[in-house]
């Protein structure tokens, strides 16, 4: 096998176009166990998302996770499942398509931390068109080691394979974008209009075990800052919203407050109409539609509370469209 990957017949003058690429987790191929179990084992084998020793977890993860977890997932996604496919793999492919029309001179694709389309694939295509220069937005707005950091080893580790290596610029996170608190004032403010507004605004992000923060990873203190800025901007006092963490899994201790604990709490310290957004999120996956909009909503009746209003992610929503044009448009500055 060579080292190297052949390079496009191109000449180098052909090899200096600009490029967008948009990355997102990832989602299995299909509704089913047989789907799941490949992209469960290709994401719980990265050590970005289980810090734990090989030998300690690949027991663990082959001999009991790969065996029960599929079938408990395919039930899961198939709650939640387009006709079109993923939702995640819908709305992100929908992001792309509109970033393209926005800047018709750029080539934009997306793809998938663990999954299709993958990443060697897209950068290999995205090469043999010409794109020398590459920008690289992984679509979570707080950075973690367990989600941007792994979606940014991938894209490295292909610039390894390379002969002729693209240039490279990288968003790392854009938490306090102007433009992305802005998108979420206007969705949510336009949702209320709509469906009416709850007493507390549950503002939840995905979690992260609490050693990862203890040892420098800026996730909570990046989701706190977002949410702040988009209480401002939404004009809520401190006791109008409240931050919480959820998706947690394991016995290791997790970043709190957990979204899960305060959905049986709520209602006892006497919330019982909640609206419930995921800022961290920008297409509806299966932690937002089922974890959130379908369990979430079960768990917080079954507590007492009255009324449960899940708002969905910004998706394809027209503000945050411009928004992502306008955060590109700013990282390419000096290419185009």
């Amino acid at each position: 096998m060579p080292l190297f990957h052949v390079e496009p017949s191109l000449s180098y003058t052909q090899q200096n176009r600009v490029g967008v690429l948009l990355l997102n987790l990832g989602t299995p191929d299909a509704p089913t166990a047989a789907a799941v179990k490949p992209y469960l084992r290709e994401f719980l084998s990265d050590q970005r998302v289980v810090e734990l020793p090989k030998l300690l977890w690949q027991p663990i993860l082959h001999g009991l996770v790969l065996t029960l977890r599929p079938k408990k997932s395919a039930h899961a996604y198939a709650k939640i499942w387009f006709e079109q496919g993923s939702p995640l793999a819908v709305y992100t492919q929908r992001q792309a398509d509109a970033l393209a029309k926005a800047m018709p001179d750029t080539i934009v694709r997306h793809a998938m931390t663990y999954g299709n389309p993958g990443i060697e694939t897209v950068l290999a295509e995205m090469k043999a068109q010409g794109v020398g220069k590459l920008l690289i937005v992984p679509l979570y707005p707080q950075y973690a080691a367990s989600s941007t950091g792994a979606a940014l080893d991938k894209v490295f580790q292909q610039l390894l394979k390379q002969r002729n290596q693209m240039s490279l610029r990288t968003v790392s996170r854009f938490y306090d974008d102007a433009a992305y608190i802005d998108a979420m004032k206007q969705h949510i403010e336009a949702y209320w209009k709509e469906h009416g507004r709850g007493e507390k605004l549950m503002l939840s992000f995905h979690g992260i075990p609490q050693k990862n923060y203890d040892d420098g990873d800026p996730y909570p203190d990046e989701c706190r800052h977002t949410a702040k800025l988009l209480a401002q901007a939404l004009n809520l006092n401190e006791q109008e919203y409240i931050v919480s963490f959820q998706s947690q899994f394991g016995k290791a201790k997790w970043v709190t407050p957990s979204t899960q604990a305060l959905f049986d709490q709520l209602p006892k310290q006497g919330v019982s109409k909640l609206d419930v957004f995921c800022p961290g999120f920008m297409a509806d996956c299966l932690e937002t539609m089922e974890e959130i909009a379908i369990m979430g909503r079960e768990q917080f009746h079954a507590a007492g509370g009255k009324e449960y209003r899940y708002i969905p992610c910004l998706n394809d929503h027209p503000a945050w469209i411009l928004a992502l044009t306008e955060l590109v448009k700013n990282n390419l500055q000096g290419w185009q």
